[in-house]
């Protein structure tokens, strides 16, 4: 069984978790660890990247770039643009940031970092990001879009289980 990102890359999830018609899967027939990446992923994918926020704020929100791409664990998660990728995975490879891996603290330290003005060096490699069949896979959900069907799944659910999954859903529509 192959491997897919949804809506950001970064997070991979086994192909079952999207039905046939290429939507996600309802969230009851998820794994719990899959639910809550769903979810968050739901929350975060039309989020502006976290370098590009850290550096221009809520007030030049419009100078920030569309998040690309997912590390960490949900609640400690960052997402970031293709230009701030590299400084992200500098930080973790070359500067302390394996540390946290698996660690909620991650956002934190990376943001701190971030802050403190550090960057990756002049032209660090990133990574490749190669899309051996981008046809088989369905589209990316558009910024106004989010995850389709989401919303409506999120309105069925019980306000106890929304609670248990500690998941920040203000921004979507429900």
């Amino acid at each position: 069984m192959g491997k897919v990102n949804i809506g950001l890359r970064g997070w991979r999830f086994d192909e079952d978790v999207l039905g046939e018609d290429g939507r996600v899967r309802p969230l009851a027939t998820m794994e719990p660890a899959d639910r809550q990446r769903i979810l968050v992923l739901a929350d975060r994918v039309v989020d502006p990247c976290d370098a590009c926020w850290l550096a221009y704020g809520e007030d030049r929100i419009e100078a920030c770039n569309v998040a690309e791409v997912i590390y960490g664990e949900p609640r400690g998660e960052v997402v970031l643009c293709s230009a701030h990728e590299p400084d992200f995975l500098y930080w973790f490879r070359e500067d302390g940031g394996k540390q946290f891996a698996g660690e909620l603290e991650l956002q934190d330290a990376f943001h701190q970092w971030f802050l403190d003005g550090n960057r990756a060096p002049e032209g660090y490699e990133g990574l490749e990001h190669v899309d051996e069949d981008p046809t088989s896979l369905p589209e990316a959900p558009g910024r106004n879009e989010a995850i389709p069907g989401f919303e409506e799944e999120i309105e069925g659910l019980e306000e106890s289980d929304l609670d248990a999954m500690d998941i920040n859903l203000d921004d979507l529509d429900v």
